[in-house]
């Protein structure tokens, strides 16, 4: 019954959530004007309460940003799930969209996506996620600590809103052409116990003039 619960209620999020499920695989950095940055991503998300964990799912995905302007950038994601207890079979493909904008140039930003999940027996659900990033760039363009935090707000009626917390790194010799990603982040139910978390790992590539 316990495992049972678990999978109807990781369910319930993968058909309201617009990317595997809350990690971030990004900085407070916006990629510039006119330029383009691509990150695909592996992710593995486990659950645990009262000491015991287990492994609950993989997904694999893609997220591009196109800069508007300096400071405003439009960012798309997908990501296709699949539990672990189906071996790999089915599966749910997620899809997010939204604005980003930077409030304090490479340090902070504002996030706000939007999407939702299609897969067999998902009716249409929507979340929203406003998110706040900050960097902490401890080596210029080598090393940055990211950290985001956000609340995944739902759309359905009897639905709980969500929040997530991710720590992560951007390791490259110049963070303004490509970087490597590792993540860890936790998703909580205010009000439960138990949480999901998630070790994932990205490689981002930007495209285009970089800015001097």
């Amino acid at each position: 019954m316990i495992r049972i619960s678990l999978i109807l209620t990781l369910l319930l999020i993968l058909m309201q959530s617009c990317a595997p499920v809350f990690s971030e695989l990004q900085s407070a950095r916006t990629v510039g004007k006119n330029r383009v940055d691509v990150t695909p991503s592996f992710s593995t998300v486990g659950f645990t309460d009262e000491g015991d964990s287990d492994g609950v799912q993989n997904h694999i995905g893609i997220q591009g940003a196109y800069g508007l302007h300096d400071r405003v950038d439009i960012r798309l994601r997908y990501e296709y799930i699949w539990l672990k207890d189906n071996d790999g079979e089915g599966g749910y493909h997620v899809l997010g969209l939204g604005p980003k904008v930077g409030l304090y140039r490479d340090y902070i930003a504002f996030a706000m996506p939007i999407g939702t999940a299609i897969g067999d027996d998902v009716e249409d659900a929507w979340q929203l996620h406003p998110t706040a990033l900050f960097t902490w760039p401890v080596y210029r363009d080598v090393l940055d600590v990211n950290l985001a935090s956000k609340y995944l707000i739902t759309f359905c009626d009897g639905c709980d809103d969500l929040i997530a917390i991710n720590l992560g790194l951007a390791v490259s010799r110049d963070l303004g052409l490509w970087a490597i990603r590792p993540e860890f982040g936790i998703l909580l139910n205010p009000g439960e116990s138990g949480f999901y978390s998630h070790f994932s790992v990205g490689i981002s590539k930007t495209f285009g003039k970089k800015d001097e």
